[in-house]
């Protein structure tokens, strides 16, 4: 995997100062990421270098810097690692405790009123509290990114990322809850007793095939939406960057035949997704017998790797496995999305090379576009369960809104989001 590192090094002033350090990088086989000043006197420029190395890569650069007549390193950081420092989220009070009176009136004895009001009728407490805008961001970390089971605990910078992200793209206040067990049932009762609390639940890195069943019991014991985003959110991303890709290359999407590579949460829901669009028919393979025959159940076909690359138009792949697909494997003109991230399950330039006619990697298709404005447009429809209609309507603005030549938007582009939630929001209108 690469990482991020960061440089603190200063140079005296003098022509060829700096070049001496980055000729250094090069020598090491490194390639610089960013480079900015950040401090200057009279004399020296403090400079802050980023270069991405591999994880378990090893290097004298700094030590060789030091060894540098007009140079000298003043520190070292892990980008990432400083950016969790302390966590990503907190929670923060929209009123702000300026006298006594606002104290009374937020706390004892005014806010008495308002709980007799909610007992009196509960729907009042979608007006004053912001049980609304609550989601619960919920896993048991048996399937963190493409990690793995690596425990609850481990994966709460994930869930943190995503209440960061929800707070950012939809002012919904996410609270992850992680839960320290493997029992579908434990899980299913925990958030049923603390659903009360939120206005919708996202289930988050929880291993197939648990999470069918989990999410199914919740979505018929509660009254708020429930979705598990590593099936949909996945899938309504995939799903438009599919739209947009066959669009590039002049393919009808709904009379290509999909081929899925790896049945486990995010292909089960692509697969599913897409059939309800009305693909033609979708091909699936995978090691695990339960995971084939749960495609079988949604409607699709089971497949071998080599029968599969064979006959599918278009390639999708969510295995974890880099390198899984090789070149001899593409047939010409597909397109193909090796969604694995860090490492794709064949490079895009690897498959174009190969005889793809578009091929794209995880990079390209963040499911960030996904979640924040779903969860936007269900609450805010007042529905308590998330539809294909709904789902759908998603894939399809992002599709609409990717810029020309571009497979996605800009994840980072608040107004997608906003778009993303009023086009969700009217589907469930529609389909009330």
């Amino acid at each position: 995997m690469k990482i991020p590192e960061i440089l603190l090094f200063e140079v005296e002033h003098a022509p060829g100062n700096l070049a001496q350090v980055l000729g250094l990088v090069g020598d090491a086989g490194l390639t610089v990421e960013n480079l900015e000043a950040v401090k200057r006197t009279s004399t020296h420029t403090q400079w802050e270098l980023t270069i991405d190395i591999d994880e378990s890569a090893e290097h004298d650069l700094c030590d060789r810097i030091d060894g540098l007549a007009n140079a000298r390193m003043v520190g070292r950081s892990d980008r990432v690692f400083d950016r969790h420092r302390g966590g990503k989220i907190r929670t923060v009070s929209n009123v702000q405790l300026t006298s006594q009176q606002v104290l009374r009136d937020i706390y004892t004895p005014g806010v008495a009123r308002v709980c007799l009001a909610i007992q009196q009728d509960p729907s009042k407490a979608k007006e004053y509290t912001n049980i609304p805008n609550t989601v619960a961001v919920v896993t048991n970390g048996t399937a963190i990114l493409g990690l793995g089971d690596i425990g609850a605990v481990s994966g709460m910078p994930v869930m943190e990322g995503k209440a960061a992200l929800f707070d950012a793209y939809a002012d919904i206040s996410g609270v992850p809850i992680l839960i320290e067990s493997k029992d579908p049932q434990v899980i299913i009762d925990t958030v049923a007793a603390i659903a009360p609390s939120f206005g919708a639940i996202q289930l988050e890195d929880i291993s197939a095939p648990t999470c069918f069943d989990i999410e199914k019991a919740l979505i018929e014991k509660l009254d708020i939406p429930v979705l598990h985003d590593d099936q949909h959110g996945t899938a309504v991303v995939a799903l438009a960057a599919l739209i947009t890709s066959t669009r590039l290359v002049g393919k009808d999407l709904k009379q290509s035949r999909i081929g899925q590579i790896g049945l486990g949460a995010a292909g089960i829901g692509i697969s599913r997704l897409l059939l309800n669009y009305g693909v033609k028919g979708v091909l699936g393979t995978d090691l695990n017998e339960n995971a084939l025959q749960q495609l079988e159940s949604i409607g699709g076909e089971r497949a071998t790797l080599g029968e599969l690359m064979e006959q599918a138009d278009i390639v999708i792949s969510t295995t974890g496995v880099k390198g899984l697909i090789k070149p001899e494997m593409v047939r010409e003109g597909q397109v193909i999305l090796a969604l694995t991230n860090p490492d794709p399950e064949i490079e895009p330039e690897v498959a174009l090379k190969a005889g793809a006619a578009f091929a794209a990697d995880g990079k390209s298709v963040n499911n960030v576009l996904g979640f924040p404005g779903l969860f936007r447009g269900a609450i805010d429809a007042g529905v308590v369960h998330f539809t294909d209609a709904m789902l759908i309507a998603a894939s399809e603005c992002l599709a609409n809104l990717s810029p020309a030549g571009a497979l996605t938007p800009d994840p980072l582009d608040r107004s997608v989001h906003d778009a993303v939630a009023e086009a969700v929001r009217t589907a469930a209108e529609k389909g009330r």
